[in-house]
């Protein structure tokens, strides 16, 4: 039975990737972003789009409305927007703190705000039993970033998902974060990457490659499934053993 999926940040990268898998599987896609025109672009066959901010309260709810209209319920519910602010613009200060209090606010807005606001407001129309809700956290929850305010941002989503298990545990529903290291062809990494700094990341890994969208994908694709109706509250790393050290 075709089901109803909802994929924040669905436009590139690991959300498109993983956009494509389940409308693969013939269910109906919602892919959300901020910029319509990627969202268009995307390609997925089938799929809905919605442009939203993710961040603000409106959006949110936007977002609520659209699905009430469109689907009704939400079977499967992926965060996969955030990043590090780096396509932001940036704050002009003399004062150090200014500068502090932009980069913590942006990034926990990109990444905490999106996935928590939209959770909530989507939270009574989770399928029961039965739904699944998926983030995406990153390797630098675990083990800092060099910047502390994208750690601290993604790390925030294990505490809230492990609530939100034991919350909707008894509805049917599964909650669970995926921590992906490095990956390829992501708009987070883009083009700026050095070949020095790939090739330390892929050295760090157990199997001596880069992570590809499409590693993160099917792992959310897993655990949305029926097989992993048991999985819950759960941390999956996605890094080839990067985080462990090589």
């Amino acid at each position: 039975m075709a089901r109803n999926v909802v994929i924040s940040g669905g436009g590139t990268g690991i959300g498109l990737a993983t956009a494509r898998l389940f409308a693969a599987d013939g269910d109906q896609v919602l892919l959300l972003g901020r910029r319509a025109e990627v969202l268009e672009e995307a390609g997925v066959p089938g799929a809905l789009t919605l442009a939203a901010d993710l961040s603000r309260p409106r959006g949110a709810r936007a977002v609520e409305r659209f699905v009430a209209a469109e689907f009704g319920t939400v079977d499967v519910l992926i965060h996969s927007a955030g990043g590090s602010g780096g396509l932001e613009p940036r704050v002009e200060s003399d004062e150090p703190l200014d500068v502090v209090l932009h980069d913590w606010t942006l990034n926990f807005g990109l990444n905490t705000l999106t996935a928590a606001l939209l959770t909530e407001a989507l939270k009574d129309r989770l399928a029961d039993p039965g739904g699944r809700v998926l983030f995406l956290s990153s390797i630098a929850a675990f083990r800092g970033s060099g910047s502390g305010a994208y750690a601290a941002s993604k790390a925030a989503l294990h505490p809230y998902a492990h609530d939100l298990a034991r919350q909707l545990g008894p509805r049917g529903i599964t909650v669970n974060v995926v921590a992906p290291g490095y990956v390829e062809d992501t708009g987070f990494f883009g083009d700026a990457m050095s070949e020095e700094r790939r090739t330390r990341l892929i050295a760090e890994t157990s199997d001596g490659r880069a992570g590809t969208p499409g590693d993160v994908a099917a792992t959310l694709h897993f655990l949305a499934s029926h097989a992993a109706g048991h999985i819950t509250s759960q941390i999956i790393q996605v890094n080839g053993g990067a985080e462990r050290g090589h």
